[in-house]
């Protein structure tokens, strides 16, 4: 057995990413679903994809899920709503219907659509995202995660990952989340809440 310090207990980020993803597991285990559907909404640099990661490394069903960013779909640094419109109309509401959900992935390089890509509606399916949870959206999760981060820890997570792509950006992008937020209240909307720090 190693005596080096696990990541957990070294990073409380890590440390509250895997707690969150402990209880998240055991509320989709508990739901009794085949094809359940997580949703996890909050700011940039909150921790939602790590977070979206660390349940799929955990997930308590047999067979696999499917993992869906909204990075991948918002069509540019102005996208955040239009993003959000697309995995509502081509890939939860499809789900929530037993259909084949088929949405495009945005390469940000060429500000284009590419390729696309299909969610089977017998699987389960996790879907991540700023601005993802909506009055609409929310009666298509059945886990609904809001992350919660301050300010300065979640600017210099997102500047680290993404560096200087991202700073120009960072004004633009956080008054459409602050959009979100008091248009869509996310949190109110969320079955379980989350702080990061």
């Amino acid at each position: 057995m190693s005596s080096a310090p696990s990541r957990s207990s070294t990073d409380p980020v890590a440390a509250a990413l895997e707690d969150a993803a402990a209880r998240i597991v055991a509320v989709v285990a508990g739901l009794g679903a085949s094809n359940p559907v997580v949703l996890i909404d909050g700011r940039s640099g909150a921790g939602k994809s790590s977070l979206a990661r660390e349940i799929v490394a955990r997930w308590p069903l047999r067979g696999r899920v499917q993992l869906v960013a909204l990075d991948s779909l918002y069509p540019g640094w102005d996208g955040l709503d239009d993003g959000v419109l697309a995995a509502q109309d081509l890939i939860l509401r499809p789900h929530a219907r037993g259909l084949i959900g088929v949405w495009q992935r945005w390469d940000w390089d060429a500000a284009a659509h590419a390729e696309a890509h299909a969610v089977d509606p017998s699987l389960p399916l996790i879907v991540e995202g700023s601005g993802l949870l909506t009055p609409v959206t929310e009666k298509l999760g059945d886990v609904r995660v809001w992350l919660e981060a301050p300010n300065p820890s979640r600017k210099r997570r997102a500047l680290d990952r993404d560096g200087d792509t991202y700073r120009p950006h960072w004004s633009r992008w956080a008054r459409q989340e602050d959009e979100h937020i008091v248009r869509d209240d996310p949190r109110k909307r969320a079955t379980l809440v989350f702080d990061v720090p």
